[in-house]
């Protein structure tokens, strides 16, 4: 039986990189020691440690799920994704002091390789399982656990993280009240005309069952998060003259001219949606670094809650 891992107390209290580096490594290695044993790793919920569970009826990937110290009644949900590093743990124990500080409940899927290939563009129709599809069975049993409020997710992603959460929202806008996208590689523009995952033609090939709507997804406040920095074409991204030619060289131009194109989506149908990009200080890519540097967990936090707590209803506004 998995014991709980240390609660956002102790990881604050921990005064020394070296420290957090051991400790995140011996994490690491503990939960694909859990992973590869493919068994029932899940105990009785407990409030204000980290907690790693698989489905209960076994149907899908690990999870690390934080229910704030004060229980997860009536709690929003935050929504975390890794990249194609799957680095799952790190996200999850870097934002755990800042779920505990807002009072939400915190989801950080593992979504692994197979069968998961393709989760950042949700899982295409012969290239693996349907991570969004996935992800809804995670919520549905974490809302039932812990009776918090999954009506309306708050989602965020980092690099192909970042691709999948505004890929769902793009596909589940009727599940979504805002998103915050970490350094997408690259993103699906609000182009009926082109192929998914370029644009919003798709057919049951590619996704079965999703159906673009820009009456929907374009009211969904979005904010994207990237590293003044990040202007390195790595390994990692994507540098097809495809997507070169439509979205810029860097993660920086990309991140510009998707929310450009999106402003514009919006004001065509008369919508107005707070799209935005903040850039990161002394950040590259990096998630660590966007997060120790860049100040990103509280500037996430403070885009996707702070307008919930401002409202008398308890419903985020634009």
């Amino acid at each position: 039986m998995l014991k709980p891992f240390f609660g956002p107390s102790e990881r604050l209290r921990l005064d020394s990189a070296w420290k957090f580096k051991a400790i995140f490594l011996l994490a690491a290695i503990f939960l694909c020691l859990q992973l590869a044993q493919a068994k029932d790793i899940n105990e009785a919920l407990q409030n204000g440690v980290m907690m790693i569970r698989t489905l209960e009826d076994h149907s899908g990937p690990a999870y690390l799920l934080y229910v704030p110290s004060k229980g997860g009644e009536n709690a929003p949900v935050f929504v975390t994704v890794h990249g194609i590093s799957r680095d799952a743990i790190e996200q999850a124990y870097m934002y755990a002091g800042l779920a505990e500080h807002y009072g939400v409940v915190m989801i950080a899927p593992y979504f692994s390789e197979p069968p998961f290939s393709d989760y950042q563009f949700m899982g295409r129709n012969g290239h693996g399982q349907r991570a969004d599809l996935t992800l809804d069975k995670i919520v549905d049993e974490v809302g039932r656990l812990t009776h918090a409020r999954t009506d309306k997710l708050y989602l965020f992603g980092y690099s192909g993280g970042g691709q999948f959460v505004h890929r769902y929202t793009l596909a589940h806008p009727e599940k979504v009240a805002r998103v915050a996208i970490g350094a997408a590689g690259w993103y699906t523009f609000p182009d009926p005309t082109l192929r998914y995952p370029y644009g919003l033609k798709v057919s049951r090939k590619d996704l079965s069952g999703v159906i673009f709507d820009p009456q929907q997804f374009l009211k969904i406040p979005t904010r994207v998060f990237v590293g003044a920095e990040d202007v390195k074409q790595d390994p990692a991204l994507n540098k097809s003259l495809r997507i070169t030619r439509q979205q810029g060289e860097t993660r920086v131009e990309r991140a510009q001219q998707w929310v450009a194109a999106m402003k514009k989506a919006a004001d065509s149908l008369g919508i107005q949606t707070p799209y935005s990009v903040e850039f990161l200080p002394d950040s590259g890519h990096s998630f660590a670094q966007s997060m120790q540097a860049g100040g990103m967990g509280q500037k996430v936090f403070s885009f996707l809650f702070e307008p919930l707590a401002k409202t008398p209803t308890g419903q985020a506004s634009p």
